[in-house]
């Protein structure tokens, strides 16, 4: 069942019980390694009227704290025991949500595959042979998988919207700083944020809209943002060029985004295209995000701490970015900036694919596209990145094609927009244009 339809039932008097036992039989059933730990115990679900998310089974990333639980970031050293729960999870609980367990995840969440070395690689229920994206990769697949309705991830370059996409479901990336990141592990400060994965719009919003909010004790959370715009359909998409149409992106995918925007069209939505050259990835990406990684990872890697085979290298490669290059960075950013205030005064969103491509095969570097092979990263990463250092909302919707897993597009809006694109996401899903389909088959015995 979605999770608003299992809270409507436990605020109707049913029993907030049963979801969450048959949450946690499938996680303890599944072999997709989506989970690093699984709670035996839980919290007391009392009687009557609980919230918005009342019983829900949750799954959360195992990078934000929760109050006597080991965080690992999905690493091979990292085990603090959280003295205090993150914001995010304080808010989940009081809305009536009951957290199941902790997902796997790339590493630190410095990465695209959730293959990882200390826990085991992720592995995505269309193909247990592939991998779901990352970083949150094993959110994305229990909500996928069947197990559970919501999970919670984190985005700092796509972290949501990547895996949402490579395991057919949706994914919401907010504007940076609306939703706190006190008590999540940091990657980027900066750019991260943390955001809900899930079948449904509907879903997403009411997700959404427990755990938006300030924080205290969070310097990047935005106290005096602007109030929630209120919900409605716009009817102007830009199409970006050449961030559309160049990189590596498969052609299907191309085929599938086209055909999309001729709906939009048909269902009277203005699509335009716009140029925006200096919008294309990836700019200096990596050394505005890889400056403030090496920050956080800078003493455990003079301490030669364990790290894997793949983000070990990344970090000591970040280590190396000069200050006059993250200067740099820092200039390049107030630049797309710029662009991107300049395109939403003539359009009201801006919509590209999700992924370049939507099969990565675990073990493997390459990925195939037209023919040739190609890093996986940049193929994952090349609409998603450069949106967090946008700092704009972004919605990542599986197109209601045939597919395995269908190809997926991406919306993004101004600026505390994010109302704005779940009235659009709400509007495209009754009108069939998109929507979750899961595998056929669970991948549990």
């Amino acid at each position: 069942m979605p999770a608003h339809a299992i809270a409507e039932a436990v605020n109707g008097g049913g029993s907030a019980d049963d979801p969450v036992r048959q949450a946690q039989r499938a996680i303890e059933a599944s072999d997709l390694n989506a989970f690093t730990s699984v709670h035996a115990q839980r919290q007391r679900v009392p009687d009557g009227r609980l919230g918005p998310l009342a019983g829900v089974p949750v799954a959360l990333k195992d990078i934000i704290d929760e109050a006597g639980i080991v965080t690992t970031a999905g690493s091979g050293f990292l085990r603090d025991v959280a003295e205090r729960s993150a914001p995010v999870v304080k808010r989940l609980q009081a809305a009536g949500a009951v957290i199941v367990g902790r997902t796997n995840l790339h590493e630190f969440a410095y990465g695209f595959s959730s293959e990882n070395e200390w826990f085991g690689p992720v592995r995505n229920p269309w193909d247990p042979d592939t991998s779901p994206g990352g970083s949150s990769g094993g959110s994305a697949v229990a909500v996928a998988a069947g197990l559970t309705p919501v999970a919670i991830g984190t985005d700092t370059g796509g972290s949501v919207r990547v895996p949402a996409a490579m395991c057919g479901i949706m994914g919401l990336k907010v504007t940076h700083g609306r939703i706190p990141l006190t008590g999540v592990f940091p990657l980027a400060p900066s750019l991260d944020t943390v955001g809900p994965l899930a079948t449904t719009v509907q879903d997403i919003s009411i997700t959404y809209r427990v755990l938006r909010g300030p924080d205290a004790d969070d310097p990047w959370s935005r106290p005096a943002a602007p109030m929630p715009v209120a919900a409605h359909v716009p009817t102007r998409v830009g199409i970006p060029r050449p961030w559309v149409g160049t990189g590596p992106v498969d052609p299907a995918v191309i085929s599938a985004f086209d055909d999309f925007t001729g709906a939009l069209e048909s269902l009277g939505f203005d699509v335009v295209e716009i140029e925006l050259p200096d919008l294309v990835p990836w700019g200096m990406i990596n050394e505005l995000a890889g400056a403030q990684a090496a920050r956080v990872h800078r003493r455990w890697m003079m301490e030669d701490r364990p790290y894997g085979a793949e983000v070990g290298p990344r970090i000591a490669k970040a280590m190396e970015v000069s200050i006059d290059e993250l200067a740099d960075a820092l200039s390049w950013q107030a630049g797309v900036r710029h662009r991107a205030v300049e395109a939403f005064r003539s359009v009201d969103l801006l919509a590209t694919p999700s992924v370049g491509a939507l099969r990565k095969t675990i073990g493997e570097e390459l990925v195939t596209i037209a023919g040739e092979e190609v890093s996986y990263r940049p193929a994952l990463s090349w609409f998603s990145a450069l949106v967090n250092h946008l700092g704009t909302p972004a919605l990542s919707l599986p197109l209601a094609i045939d597919g395995s897993p269908p190809p997926s597009i991406q919306l993004m809006a101004r600026w505390w927009n994010e109302e704005t694109l779940l009235a659009v996401g709400r509007r495209l899903e009754r009108e069939g244009l998109v929507g979750s389909r899961l595998p056929q088959e669970p991948w549990w015995h």
